[in-house]
């Protein structure tokens, strides 16, 4: 069996991403990492699992950035910044880098697939927490299955969902009809309303279809008197978390220019991952905040 315990892969020395402006310096830089063979590769994992030889850590790891970056690439239609996804990406390469198992007879790279997804979807999921935050369960649910789903119907393109399809989506997976029209927008690679509705010449796009919805007097007051009702709960509880906390959060997920993890991590002077961590406890802290003032407000 692997002998992992202990092992600290997180330590490597990678180029960094610093900001999308220089991704493609970055894309450029691991570029020039050797791809190891399968007898170098398998020498390198009895060394780090064996004996702990991080320099062996640091070349498994950035022989496969290439991989943790085109997989990370597919996500770029997220609304997310592409560094902080390939950052993300590349903790869990390390990740796979520490568990994998040297008695299986598998390369790294098949196995890795799994722990970058994992870790780049984890972040997605964390950075929309704050969009729907007492739906989160509902979310994870749509992320997940949609497009399993979608598959198994047949709706392999990224068009909008006919109303039968949207329905029949929102039965099987016991969530409203409108969660599985926004997932599927997010999810979907064009949203411009200037998308053919169908295969179609005639078709026409999709910003024909929308509705005048501007003389609804009674509709638009509701939802401003709901939308300064969530504005006035949110800065409550944000000012209950620390200064600290806040500042992360602020410049992590409510602007519209957010800092990477790395920007942070200098501007308070500690490490992208103890960022991330402070990150992650603040989400958790302001979601049970939010959820205790909605409770007492019923």
């Amino acid at each position: 069996m692997s002998e992992n315990k202990g092992l600290v892969v997180r330590k490597c020395n990678l180029p960094a991403v610093v900001g999308d402006n220089s991704l493609s310096a970055y894309l450029d830089k691991i570029k020039t990492f050797p791809v190891l063979s399968e007898e170098q590769e398998n020498s390198l994992l009895q060394d780090l699992h064996r004996h702990g030889d991080m320099r062996a850590a640091q070349v498994l790891v950035t022989s496969h950035l290439r991989l943790a970056a085109k997989i990370a690439m597919t996500y770029r239609n997220y609304g997310l910044p592409m560094s902080d996804i390939i950052s993300e990406a590349n903790i869990g390469l390390m990740q796979a880098v520490k568990k994998f198992d040297v008695t299986k007879k598998v390369r790294l790279a098949t196995y890795a697939v799994w722990w970058i997804k994992a870790a780049i979807n984890d972040y997605i999921l964390r950075s929309w927490s704050l969009v729907k935050i007492g739906t989160s369960a509902a979310q994870k649910k749509l992320f997940y299955n949609l497009k399993r789903i979608k598959a198994r119907l047949g709706l392999y393109d990224n068009k909008a969902l006919a109303p039968q399809e949207v329905k029949a989506i929102a039965r099987e997976l016991v969530v409203d009809e409108a969660d599985v029209k926004e997932m599927n927008g997010r999810l979907s690679g064009d949203t411009s309303l200037n998308v053919a509705i169908s295969d179609d010449d005639d078709s026409g796009e999709r910003i024909d279809m929308l509705v005048d919805k501007s003389q609804n007097i009674e509709e638009r007051l509701a939802l401003a008197q709901e939308n300064a009702y969530k504005t006035a709960v949110m800065r409550q509880c944000l000012a209950q978390l620390s200064e600290r906390e806040q500042y992360v959060i602020k410049n992590r997920l409510l602007t519209s220019t957010p800092k990477t993890l790395g920007e942070m991590g200098e501007e308070l002077g500690v490490s992208r991952e103890r960022i991330r961590q402070i990150e992650e406890a603040s989400i958790k802290k302001l979601k049970e905040l939010v959820l205790l003032a909605i409770s007492v407000k019923k």
